[in-house]
């Protein structure tokens, strides 16, 4: 006959396992947070960052106008140079292969040449060719336009920075319709489905987690860097900031107001990328998640540390 176990003991095997110690874990957190908080103290202490100058100047007209001016320049070359970047793709995908060298040498010639570089070349178009003109392919002209009155630095900066977004962008896209697998279009044919529903119903909903990541980073990669066309003295948000801070001298309050507005600008585009792909992703486990259960996984000191000590108690 099995003796009974003692009260004590039937306690100690009841009780949830210990959780095992990562003295590692807590070793490296406080030393990041201790690093974080001599950074801080010392950007929010140091007075010759001027943070009330850089209070002044924030919501400054000229530097709202600049601000407007990033904002439209950024949304009008993603939506034309996507545009653009799909014909491409479909160029590159296609069974043609004049198209597809054409698009190919294209994507490979914007790729290689630095979007400065580019914006330079738009800019300087009058030097190379002094009036376009339109009508009939080596023979009569219609129309003619003078590029030096045609080609202002925003436009030059609109059509620059249009045909880096599209070269990029077709790689994107191309690489997002070629993830998914050909056996899915291939089993729509055959329930007699059309070519255009198989890629609207099918083929698409399953490209865009792959696109709308890398498109998104694209995204905010292009809000910043519409600060090259300070270069060609297109008012935008740093060149506002550049032409306030050549007045007055506050060199680093005005960059600071740049890089404030910047932050808040990029900050509010990730949170629009996270919630776009969690919709593309929710079939997906891991797209699931919420920005409170991220939050949570990856602050043990409020997450998974709070869990262990609550089934310890």
């Amino acid at each position: 006959m099995t003796e009974a176990l003692a009260p004590s003991d039937a306690d100690l095997l009841a009780a949830p396992p210990a959780a095992r110690r990562k003295p590692g874990r807590w070793l490296t957190a406080a030393v990041a947070l201790l690093v974080v908080a001599m950074a801080a103290h010392s950007v929010l202490t140091n007075q010759r960052f001027q943070w009330d100058v850089v209070r002044q100047y924030l919501f400054f007209p000229s530097i709202l106008h600049g601000l407007l001016l990033t904002l439209w320049l950024t949304a009008a070359v993603m939506v034309c140079g996507y545009a653009l970047g799909i014909g491409l793709a479909a160029m590159r995908m296609s069974a043609n292969p004049v198209l597809r060298t054409i698009a190919f040498g294209y994507i490979w010639l914007i790729r290689s040449v630095p979007p400065l570089v580019q914006l330079l070349f738009w800019f300087e178009l009058a030097s190379l060719y002094p009036r376009l003109s339109l009508g009939v392919p080596f023979g009569p002209e219609f129309v003619t336009v003078r590029t030096a009155h045609l080609f202002t630095g925003l436009l030059a900066a609109f059509v620059g920075l249009t045909l880096d977004v599209a070269a990029f962008s077709a790689e994107i896209v191309r690489g997002g319709l070629l993830s998914v697998d050909r056996g899915q279009a291939e089993a729509a044919q055959s329930l007699g489905l059309g070519r255009f529903r198989i890629f609207r119903r099918i083929v698409l909903p399953q490209a865009m987690p792959a696109i709308v990541p890398a498109s998104g980073n694209m995204l905010i990669g292009m809000l910043k860097a519409t600060s090259i066309v300070s270069v060609i003295a297109v008012q935008d948000l740093l060149y506002s900031a550049q032409l306030i801070y050549n007045e007055n001298f506050q060199v680093i309050p005005l960059l600071l107001v740049a890089t404030v507005w910047y932050i808040v600008l990029t900050t509010l585009l990730s949170a629009g990328q996270y919630y776009v792909e969690r919709h593309y992703t929710r079939g997906d486990r891991r797209g699931g998640l919420r920005l409170r259960d991220i939050a949570r996984a990856n602050l043990p000191l409020f997450g998974r540390t709070r869990a262990d000590l609550a089934g310890l108690s």
